[in-house]
């Protein structure tokens, strides 16, 4: 399998939490997205995710997929151990709860291309870029802290698909500064994940593109 990825791109960071919790191989292939106005806008990478995003990954078969969620199912699907989401129905959905909370709620209002639009087309100074990406960071970390079941990790005793997606949006909120204090149960389950080495293999500064 061959991922393309950006060290600081909380998607890529979901999957390769993903890649290394199953001890699957995969060849990295890095696409930066502030040099030469975006690399993810060059012809080379639209062939391979026409939305011109990270991550892709692309199969021995040939086969691309994108969207960190639905990669991250599939490789739940074809290598099912450890899982990452629960074999019960409500568990599975709270799962997938917290899970989307941070991939399709907070995550897409402060993606890259989100603030880029904020700054150029809109013209807005960068404190209040700043000050948007705190609030919807803010507002959404108050809903997971209210819904993170008993320790270690977001969901209970196990890693699960929350887990991938909530500790590189802290990844996030901690290099912008957003204020963590009033989120205890968060920041344990950031102490606990980071013990992994899953986790902290798949840490932006570990990453060999890393800057």
């Amino acid at each position: 399998m061959k991922l393309y990825t950006y060290f600081r791109s909380s998607a890529a960071y979901r999957v390769r939490i993903a890649l290394n919790l199953k001890g699957l191989p995969y060849e990295m292939v890095a696409v930066h997205l502030t040099k030469d106005g975006g690399q993810q806008h060059k012809p080379e990478f639209h062939a391979v995710n026409p939305q011109e995003r990270v991550p892709a990954l692309a199969l021995s078969s040939g086969e691309v997929l994108t969207q960190s969620l639905a990669i991250i199912e599939y490789l739940d699907d074809i290598a099912p151990e450890p899982p990452l989401l629960p074999a019960d129905a409500l568990a599975r959905a709270k799962v997938r709860a917290i899970a989307q909370m941070v991939a399709c709620d907070i995550h897409p209002l402060n993606n890259l291309i989100a603030l880029q639009y904020l700054k150029r087309a809109m013209k807005h100074e960068q404190a209040e870029i700043d000050a948007w990406y705190h609030h919807w960071v803010i507002e959404g970390f108050k809903a997971i802290e209210a819904m993170i079941s008993p320790a270690p990790y977001t969901c209970g005793a196990h890693v699960s698909l929350a887990d991938t997606c909530l500790i590189p949006q802290v990844f996030n909120a901690r290099r912008l500064k957003v204020p963590l204090d009033q989120f205890p149960k968060i920041v344990a389950v950031e102490t606990a994940c980071l013990k992994l080495p899953a986790f902290d293999r798949a840490r932006p500064e570990n990453q060999p593109d890393a800057e």
